[in-house]
Formats: C-alpha cells, structure tokens, sequence
C-alpha cells in the first residue's frame, strides 16, 4: 500500500511529510522490465529514480497548485535525463534516459555530474493554464556553491529548495526494488501576523535560514533516519522513533498512486501523423508496428490489420488492448 502522511510540530514553525510507495513503484519497475525496446533500469538509475518519485510526492503534498510538478535530472554522465510528474491528486509517473554502463553502486554525481554540467530542474506546470501563462521553473546545478559534489538526491533537493525558495529543507530519501520512501522536514516562513510558534512577526526575522533552533534540532533528528528503517518501518514507528520527545499533529493521509495517461488511441494517433508510408515501411519490415510508452512502460502493438483501421476513412482507431 502506498500513502503520505503530512504533520506538523505543535507550537513550532515546522512541518513535515513521510510518503512510502510500495505496489505503485514496484508497478512502475514491472512494466519498464516488461517493455522488449526498453529492460530494466541498472539498480543505481532505478534507486535515483525511486527516490525522485518519493521527493516529487513530498513537495507536491507541501504547496497549494493545481498542475503538475516535473521533478528532472539532466546529466553530463550515462544518465542523460531522469523525470517524474505529479498531479494534484499525487499520481505519478517516471521515466529515465541512460547512455553507457552505469555501476551497480554508482552514485548521483558519477551517473550525472561527471563534469560539474549536471543540472536539477523543478517546472510547475498549471493545469489551465491562461493565454500567454508559462510554467514556472527553477534549475540548480547538481553541485554546491563551492562545487562540491552532491551526492544524494536530498542534498540536490534541500540545496534547489534554500537557493530557489529560500526554504530550510531536509529530505531523506531511499528506493530499492519494491519501495520508494522519504521524509521531508521544512521550516514554515512567516504568514502575516504570525506563525504556528505563536510568535509574532516582530519578533522573529522573517530570514531565519539555518538560524532557526527547532528547525535544526529537527532536522539533525531526521538525518540520523537509516535507508533501511525508511524502507521497512511504517509511518507512525518512524516519528516515534526519531521524535518522541515532540509533540506532533498527524493529518489524515492521502494516497499516492502510479498512473500514466498513454493510451492505445493516443499512439494510433501519433501513426496517423508519421503517415501511412512510413508505417507501412515499418510493417514490411518487422510484421507489426510496436510503441512502448517512455514513462510505463506500456507497449502497444499493431499488426497490419489494426494499420489499416487507422488510415480507413471513417474508422476509429482500434481498441484498447495492450500488451503489458
């Protein structure tokens, strides 16, 4: 079972989020692997990509935005692109490019920064958007201000979140091949006249990044969290085991799930556009027409028949079947 739980610390200016992926990211694997044009992922790609879709749940679950949030990767090492979508409703889809060998234990920086162009992109893309409207997007480079290496996806991820949004944000994050988890801790800016510590904005400076004393007690506690107590431990056992001492407001959880929007006829509409010349070339040959979605894995396959169905005049596109 796959949920979120959101949370706040009682009668201090910091909040939180731990998600856990189980079925819909193991589903996400079963069909990259089911996929003859694709295969599996090497284990480090599909790890990075687990944790993105993890974060990419925690931050969508944090803001108030009717549109997608596309978290990407763009590398300069084998891993040339690494992309999660989520909706409002945190149903999320992922895909990656790789080019090359990529090691079993490789980390962030040797798949993507190998020489400092690595690049981290947040875009939020509104669901109506109005005439002349663009996505906004914000892009880090996957090293910090010294050039350091970042080696986790959290270190990207806290670093994009104080350059970008000025936010204090700690994220733990860890993927294997049947669970994606995180846990997001966040300080909470000033709103008005006063903050969930009660204090007013006089007294507090609104610009208390890495000053903030709960913050960064909290914080230190969630970094202590292992990748294997992440990946085995359910929501409640992890914040009772990192912070007993606080008082914390549990909301009601929601429930994240893969989905992708490929479809049968959106491919039959794409032959369409190639033009019957080309898929005929195709056809004779391979004997049938087959297109794998990049984000699912999905692999749709048409034989001569169904190509004939989609250039008849007046034929809908065959049905929805599809090859898993």
């Amino acid at each position: 079972m796959s949920y979120l739980h959101r949370f706040l610390f009682e009668g201090l200016p910091v909040r939180g989020a731990l998600v856990r992926l189980e079925r819909d990211w193991a589903q996400v694997l079963a069909r990259r692997a089911a996929n003859p044009e694709a295969g599996e992922w090497p284990t480090a790609v599909s790890e990075l990509l687990g944790q993105m879709a993890a974060a990419g749940v925690l931050m969508h679950s944090n803001i108030k935005f009717n549109g997608a949030l596309v978290l990407q990767i763009f590398g300069d090492g084998p891993l040339k692109v690494a992309v999660v979508e989520v909706q409002p409703d945190l149903s999320f889809r992922a895909t990656a490019k790789v080019v090359g060998e990529v090691a079993a234990q490789a980390s962030l920086s040797t798949m993507a920064n190998v020489n400092n162009r690595g690049r981290c992109a947040i875009t939020l893309d509104p669901k109506d958007r109005q005439p002349g409207q663009q996505p906004y997007q914000g892009v880090v480079p996957l090293h910090g201000d010294q050039l350091e290496k970042l080696e986790s996806m959290g270190d990207v991820l806290g670093h994009y979140m104080l350059q970008s949004e000025q936010l204090d944000t700690t994220l733990v994050l860890a993927a294997n091949g049947q669970v994606a988890a995180g846990l997001l801790i966040q300080r909470i800016p000033l709103q008005g006249d006063a903050n969930l510590s009660g204090q007013s904005a006089a007294s507090v400076n609104e610009d208390q990044i890495g000053r903030n004393e709960d913050y960064n007690r909290i914080a230190i506690l969630a970094q202590s969290l292992t990748a294997k107590e992440l990946l085995e431990l359910d929501a409640k056992d992890i914040l009772h085991r990192l912070f007993w001492e606080e008082q914390i407001r549990l909301f009601d959880p929601s429930y994240p799930r893969f989905s992708c929007s490929c479809s049968r006829q959106r491919v039959s509409t794409m032959l369409k556009g190639l033009g019957i010349e080309e898929v005929e070339s195709v056809l004779a040959e391979r004997g049938e027409v087959g297109v794998g979605c990049e984000f699912c894995g999905e692999y749709f396959r048409f034989d001569p028949v169904d190509a004939a169905q989609i250039f008849a005049q007046g034929t809908n596109p065959p049905g929805t079947d599809s090859v898993h």
